[in-house]
């Protein structure tokens, strides 16, 4: 199973004159050979990019992206994740729906597809798909 991040997504429904192409094409080979989903952290972030709930729904049914609850452990994990990064030096405080999606990821098993490898290093079972990886 894959789990495909919003900017990946946001990329091929902006239309991103860079990094389109090779988002839609992670995200077809991974169709090919299992499912590939979305949490409710990263359907909250594709939000943006859509008029309504139903326009957004429309669009995911489409593209078959079903969208999967976050299980607890995952849940658990990332605030755990996410307080020893904070504790480590990390500044940055709206980094928490990254943990949520990388610990998703990582409890679940299944594959991220990424541009933002950042996550790695804090789920070293982590599986990635993204540029240069």
């Amino acid at each position: 199973m894959f789990l495909a991040d919003s900017n990946v997504l946001l990329d091929i429904t902006m239309e991103d004159s860079v990094w389109a192409a090779w988002s839609q094409r992670q995200i077809d080979e991974a169709a090919r050979v299992g499912r590939v989903v979305i949490n409710p952290v990263i359907y909250a972030e594709l939000s943006l990019a859509y008029a309504t709930v139903e326009e957004l729904d429309l669009e995911l049914a489409a593209a078959r992206l079903e969208v999967c609850e976050i299980p607890r452990d995952a849940l658990f994990l990332a605030a755990r994740v996410f307080r020893a990064y904070r504790r480590g030096g990390g500044t940055r405080i709206g980094v928490l729906p990254d943990f949520f999606i990388g610990a998703h990821a990582a409890v679940e098993g299944m594959t991220l597809i990424t541009r933002d490898l950042r996550r790695r290093g804090w789920f070293p079972s982590l599986h990635v798909i993204a540029p240069l990886s």
